[in-house]
């Protein structure tokens, strides 16, 4: 039974593959008649890669015995004909599950030992290292094999309360939070810190991720969750139970790791799940629904969020009713309601921010590649008419042009010392942005919090090292905004006088928008705010979680950075790579032009033949005008198709 959320994927996905073939084509094509200069390679690779391996993260959070395993069965695995994910009664999911499909790595199951966290490894360190993970391997045609191998995720050790303390999930000073004690003195903790799924499903093989978290213990503990995996998610569809509405484990996930600035909040759902538990005999289906509909706004209210965000369902019937296709119940159990949203708005959403960015990435492009075909019609109209001058000339002077030309040649070649002196400059000053965003300065800039967060016993004045660290991320990000207008204002400036001397066509590239980063450093602030309350300080106490935390927070901000310094080296390279088009184009002119009148000279024929010759290059040339609109108009016309 097709799903609204599917069907909206799977466009999503066909767009993606015929924007990637049509981005191939018009790179092959760029190629064949030398248009493809190495910054219009290196956007066209960037766009190809960017759409190709685009992935889509939905994140599903809640506390222990919501139903969100049985909504991910419900949503993605209904066509199995059974559950996949452990979904039984109490707790399932018992650590931090990703699902997603990696073509590289055969159908597996990974899992992280919970002793990892005595080590000071972030998460993401622990993916170069397969070898240190349990793997176990996946039948994807067997669904019963498949679903007792994920069952795995729900195992349990039983430790010392001391070891408990030590892997995170003991404190003395939150004992209401803390595990059971069984008569032995033993608490029972989940047995795998993390796993990875990776299997062909349709939905996956096309760029779905999907997060599944276990619990508010889980993610307060697990500091790459709130820093990382779960501010990055696309979606995240937050589960509460229908009958008992938000409790205060659920009000405390929701402030802690969910709440958003209000220009983001439409990235978060949230579900009311087990509507049926309210289906009552004895009630009409009018006062249910009334029900519901109270719980809805209730909880829209307490989360702030529009009522629309807030979606009741039934996840078990939903289930039900897609394995065993009974229409009539899939209406009644509302996840259809959940797949629109999800579909239309969400992954509609990230459509268009896709179409977007290579629409924009497109636009430059074809931008760049119409100035070389003008640069070649242009020199084409100059060969024309120094041609025209010279019928019924004599030989002296048809020799005393080709003096010309050739002087014209040896004096463009003498500029070449101002276009070194512009490329001097540009790379002084790109190499003092590249410093501010390397590796050691962030380490620098971080040396004040790290030390302040490794201190020993209670971080008294960590929140301040917190502002102080950031303020510096910001200054330097600031720096980095400077240096680059500075770089723009020296290549316009530069661009303009060359274009008058020689008679270029220079025009440079938009200047980064560095404006973005800094949001995404503020959003990096915001993810770690929570721990720096009173009520985790004495989690802050704990050397092994404080290590964990500064790693999750070095490769945050490392990947901020890291694209950053992409856009910034695209956007120098275009600069570099349009000035040695225009040079090169340049010098094949006078190759050509002197070419011409050595021909002319050694025939009397000559020079109708090449006129004869320029017109039907520049024939040619508005073909290849004509050829680039009609590749890149498609591409180009991506955003608005997303929009639709």
């Amino acid at each position: 039974m097709a799903t609204p959320f599917n069907a909206q994927f799977d466009l999503h996905g066909t767009w993606r593959r015929d924007f990637a073939l049509r981005l191939k084509l018009l790179s092959e094509w760029l190629k064949d008649n030398e248009l493809l200069d190495a910054a219009v390679e290196e956007r066209l690779r960037q766009l190809e890669t960017q759409v190709r391996s685009d992935k889509v993260m939905v994140a599903f959070v809640a506390e222990f015995s919501r139903g969100k395993s049985e909504l991910i069965n419900a949503i993605f695995f209904a066509g199995y004909g059974r559950r996949i994910m452990p979904a039984s009664a109490g707790r399932t999911t018992m650590c931090p599950t990703e699902m997603g499909y990696d073509a590289d790595v055969p159908a597996c199951l990974r899992l992280l030992p919970i002793e990892s966290r005595l080590k000071p490894q972030a998460l993401m360190e622990w993916r170069m290292v397969p070898e240190k993970w349990t793997r176990i391997d996946l039948d994807v045609n067997d669904p019963q094999q498949l679903a007792l191998a994920l069952e795995k995720v729900a195992e349990t050790i039983k430790v010392t309360q001391d070891q408990a303390r030590a892997l995170g999930f003991w404190h003395n000073q939150a004992p209401d939070d803390n595990p059971l004690i069984d008569a032995q003195g033993l608490v029972e903790i989940p047995k795998w810190r993390h796993a990875l799924i990776n299997i062909a499903h349709p939905l996956l093989k096309q760029g779905l991720v999907i997060l599944d978290t276990p619990g508010l213990n889980a993610i307060g503990a697990e500091p790459e969750l709130t820093v990382s995996l779960i501010p990055q998610a696309q979606a995240v569809v937050f589960i509460l139970a229908a009958d008992a509405g938000v409790t205060k484990s659920d009000l405390a996930i929701w402030r802690e790791h969910l709440i958003t600035e209000a220009g983001q909040a439409n990235t978060r759902l949230v579900v009311l799940n087990k509507i049926d538990t309210l289906w009552d005999a004895l009630s009409t289906s009018e006062q249910i629904q009334a029900q519901i509909d109270k719980q809805k706004a209730s909880t829209a209210e307490i989360l702030g969020l529009q009522a629309n965000q807030v979606i009741a369902v039934s996840a078990q019937k939903g289930l039900v009713a897609k394995v065993t296709d009974d229409a009539a119940l899939l209406q009644q159990s509302c996840l259809p309601a959940l797949e629109d949203a999800l579909g239309r708005g969400m992954m509609g959403k990230r459509q268009q921010i896709l179409g977007s960015a290579m629409a924009r990435g497109i636009s430059d492009l074809r931008a760049e590649t119409g100035r070389v075909i003008n640069i070649r019609k242009r020199d084409l109209t100059e060969q024309m008419m120094e041609l025209r001058s010279l019928q019924g000339k004599n030989a002296p002077v048809i020799r005393h042009m080709r003096a010309r030309i050739a002087q014209e040649q040896a004096d463009f070649d003498l500029g070449g010392a101002k276009i070194h002196a512009v490329r001097s400059v540009h790379l002084k000053l790109l190499r003092e942005v590249f410093a501010l965003l390397g590796s050691t300065a962030l380490k620098s800039e971080m040396a004040q919090l790290i030390e302040a967060l490794m201190h020993k016993g209670l971080k008294i004045g960590v929140k301040r090292s917190y502002g102080a660290t950031f303020e510096r991320l910001r200054e330097s990000l600031a720096k980095v905004e400077s240096l680059t207008g500075e770089i723009q204002s020296m290549l316009a400036a530069s661009f303009r006088q060359l274009n008058a001397e020689y008679g270029f066509s220079l025009q440079v590239p938009a200047q980064p928008q560095v404006a973005q980063y800094v949001i995404d450093i503020n959003a990096v602030e915001r993810s770690h705010l929570q721990y720096l309350g009173i009520g985790n300080m004495f989690k802050l106490t704990q050397p092994e979680f404080t290590d964990r935390l500064v790693r999750a927070l070095a490769s945050r901000l490392r990947g901020v950075r890291e694209s950053a310094l992409v856009e910034i080296e695209l956007w120098s390279k275009s600069a570099a790579a349009q000035l040695d088009a225009q040079l090169r184009e340049r010098r094949r002119s006078f190759a050509r032009r002197i070419e011409a009148i050595d021909r002319i000279q050694q025939a009397a024929g000559g020079l109708e033949e090449r006129m004869a010759a320029l017109d039907r290059q520049e024939a040619s040339l508005n073909q290849l005008d004509a050829k680039l609109l009609e590749l890149t108009a498609p591409l180009v016309a991506a955003q608005a198709a997303a929009e639709q």
